[in-house]
């Protein structure tokens, strides 16, 4: 019997069940007898909250909604497991539970921590001499797995920031007074994400004026100097800040304002008000009129504006990670690996997860501008294939439609 179990992890994306379905599909078309579903990661696996996915996507239509649902149909968790040495117990319960449903395959969808569930359950069950092959699958909008060229998730979180900054720029040109927009990003180490801000400069946009990623130590004097030359120019001045930009002492320009206190299992604090902070410094500065914009986590899961580039590279690495478990690679995560540019076209490799659980892949310096506010051509053309195309939602009086779960757990005791 080939029965495989697959559970979602991390921050939510706009497609990450379109590795889920590829993942279900692909198992089913390589004759596994069930798909099971983690419900919230490991964390449920160890609580035995497993369904039968079979149990819910009943249908073609079930599973055309699955990809144009946005956020973890399974739901997540940040879970990280504890070092193997000493730990034993908690890695004989999950290999015990896996063993009762006889699962032949592992999946975990997710970015860097993980990759590092996968890596560690991959150590252990080299330890014990289990069969099981173990796959990571790679997921974030955050886009900092090292080796792949990209990690899903990306490009439509990309789009909808491209997007929602033109929008943000055509707003402030309303005024014939100044007007500072601070457009605050995702991204804690790598500015990825803030650098796709870059992408709404064209021949109807005038563009991002300035644009902090946390590769660079920012200056906060320099900072408002560069405003305040800006103003004397412009009536409406828009920036995109990193939240995890730092100063030059290591701390989040965030803390300069706020204390932060909550700190998730992976030792990851909570970045919030790196907009709010540099908004109210430039209104007590100039007296202008300004606005703190947190896109927050409104550019996860915009599942309206999909790349559709996007949605079928998610598919294809959950497909792909199947297929290599069903060769017998364990250990691994799958890659994508552009081999072109123009016409754009990525292929899927696998690699070991060694190599890429718990290193992050951040900007390289030569695609920030020299004085650090700016990114350069080659980030730009690096990110707009990615974006390509879109996937609309099913609307439904009005509304875009989504697939919940709702069968019930299939071993929890």
């Amino acid at each position: 019997m080939k029965n495989v179990i697959v559970g979602q992890s991390g921050g939510p994306t706009s497609v990450i069940n379109s590795s889920l379905l590829g993942v279900y599909k692909t198992a089913l078309d390589r004759g596994a007898d069930k798909v099971y579903g983690m419900v919230h990661g490991i964390k449920g696996l160890l609580d035995r909250d497993v369904v039968d996915l079979s149990i819910r996507l009943t249908n073609a239509v079930d599973m055309d909604l699955l990809k144009r649902t946005p956020s973890s149909f399974l739901g997540s968790c940040r879970y990280k497991l504890p070092d193997i040495k000493g730990n034993e117990e908690t890695y004989d319960k999950i290999f015990a539970i896996l063993n009762e449903l006889e699962i032949y395959a592992f999946f975990y969808i997710g970015g860097n921590d993980s990759m590092d569930t996968i890596m560690r359950l991959t150590d252990y069950a080299k330890k014990i001499k289990s069969p099981i092959k173990f796959m990571g699958v790679p997921k974030t909008i955050d886009n900092d797995l090292a080796i792949t060229d990209h990690t899903p998730g990306f490009g439509s979180a990309a789009k909808y920031i491209a997007a929602t900054t033109k929008e943000i720029i055509r707003d402030g040109l309303v005024y014939d007074y100044p007007v500072v927009s601070v457009i605050e990003v995702m991204g804690r180490n790598a500015g990825w994400l803030t650098a796709a801000t870059a992408l709404a400069k064209g021949e109807d946009c005038e563009g991002v004026d300035l644009i902090y990623l946390p590769e660079v130590t920012f200056d906060p004097d320099k900072f408002i100097s560069d405003v305040g030359k800006l103003l004397k120019e412009d009536r409406s001045v828009v920036i995109a800040v990193s939240e995890g930009v730092k100063i030059a002492d290591g701390r989040y320009v965030c803390e300069l304002a706020d204390h932060v206190d909550y700190v998730d299992a992976f030792g990851h604090k909570q970045l919030a008000g790196t907009a709010r902070y540099l908004a109210g410094k430039v209104a007590e500065k100039f007296g202008v009129k300004t606005r703190a914009i947190e896109l927050s986590s409104l550019q996860r899961c915009a599942s309206h504006i999909q790349a559709r580039v996007d949605v079928t590279e998610a598919y294809n690495v959950g497909g792909a990670a199947v297929k290599a478990a069903f060769e017998g690679l364990s250990g691994q995560v799958i890659t994508l690996k552009r081999v072109s540019d123009d016409p754009y076209m990525c292929v899927t490799e696998p690699a070991d997860v060694h190599l890429i659980a718990n290193i992050e892949k951040k900007v390289p310096l030569e695609w920030i501008s020299e004085d650090g506010t700016n990114v350069k051509p080659q980030l730009v053309h690096y990110i707009f294939p990615l974006i390509q195309a879109e996937i609309a939602p099913l609307w439904v009086e009005g509304l875009p439609r989504h697939i919940r779960l709702h069968a019930k757990s299939t071993i929890k005791k």
